[in-house]
């Protein structure tokens, strides 16, 4: 029997249909990737020059700026969604409203192994990732037009990568958006109802539930939510009640590196490999909401698309359970 599932921080609803899974080629696992090295990828080492200026590096030799020698480079995009230059203006057209489109849009270049994903078992490639973006976070916040800034990654063709070297981005956007201020909104609303963290109890729920708790370590808990939108998603949430990403101190880095290394295993094992999406949920810029909200991550495998009646009315079929699909993982 189909079921409708509520999910607690937005208020949204999605399908959970295990019918649906019985349809052709529901969902295809692309057996063999393409892993050859395309010329002149402005990515790799030696071809620094083919980006803009970096903004932040590793550079565990000390070497040059610009050049060889780096474990990890965040560079401009080179093909902006959004410009750092120029004032923030707001103005209206008629009942419309716009403003100009400033903010800022960066690539984190995690690895100069053309090759290497984060599917490969190297929890450093992932740590030095994460640093970067605590580090761009903490310099871009200080800017007062910016009042979200979101880190993600889009891993492969179908999640909307355009070049296959690892990498992942960070926009900072002159608006909080509104996935994220239904959060916001959400939290708001239970901790003023519970005086509680909607996401501590989340945590501390599905820990004694164990029904959809994937794997746990010091500081993080890995789970399928309850009202998944998409088959095998997971959220990964910090123990600790923390709202800002840009907080966690190194230690904390080098667990959340660690659980998400295991976890991608288990998904490289089960699914080949799958594109994916990659989502840091995280407090808006120069807000203090720490009582109630809590960062945390999204992790959204792509096996299916998006169709009409998804994009007609917000909800979200599912063909697979959130207990499933742990079940399933744990299982590998």
């Amino acid at each position: 029997m189909p079921e409708l599932r509520k999910d607690p921080i937005t208020g949204t609803w999605v399908i959970i249909s295990e019918e649906r899974k019985k349809r052709p080629k529901y969902y295809e696992i692309v057996v063999d990737k393409d892993l050859s090295i395309p010329e002149n990828c402005p990515f790799c080492a030696g071809n620094e020059a083919m980006t803009p200026p970096e903004t932040f590096a590793l550079r565990p030799d000390h070497s040059q700026p610009n050049g060889p020698g780096w474990e990890l480079r965040v560079v401009p995009n080179k093909f902006p969604a959004l410009r750092v230059e120029g004032s923030l203006r707001k103005s209206g057209e008629g009942l419309y409203d716009k403003m100009s489109g400033i903010g800022a849009h960066e690539v984190i270049i995690e690895t100069p192994r053309h090759q290497h994903t984060w599917f490969d078992g190297d929890p450093a490639v992932i740590r030095n990732t994460l640093l970067a973006a605590r580090a761009r976070i903490l310099d871009l916040e200080q800017d007062s037009r910016f009042k979200y800034i979101m880190v993600f990654k889009n891993f492969g063709p179908t999640a909307g990568a355009t070049l296959s070297h690892s990498h992942s981005q960070l926009i900072a956007l002159p608006v909080v958006p509104l996935r994220v201020q239904e959060e916001i909104d959400g939290a708001r609303a239970h901790f003023q109802l519970k005086e509680r963290c909607i996401f501590c109890d989340i945590i501390q729920y599905e820990n004694e539930a164990d029904q959809r708790l994937l794997m746990e370590n010091e500081h993080f808990t890995v789970l399928a939510p309850y009202a998944p939108r998409f088959s095998f998603e997971l959220a990964v949430y910090p123990k600790r009640h923390n709202p800002a990403f840009e907080s966690t101190p190194d230690n904390e880095l080098d667990s959340l590196s660690t659980i998400l290394s295991e976890t991608l295993g288990k998904v490289a094992k089960l699914l080949n490999r799958p594109d994916y999406n990659f989502i840091i949920h995280n407090a808006p810029c120069q807000n203090s909401i720490g009582d109630f909200f809590h960062w945390h991550i999204e992790f959204m495998p792509v096996l299916a698309r998006v169709a009409g009646f998804e994009w007609g009315t917000g909800f979200y079929i599912n063909p697979i359970s959130p207990e499933e699909s742990v079940q399933s993982l744990k299982a590998v």
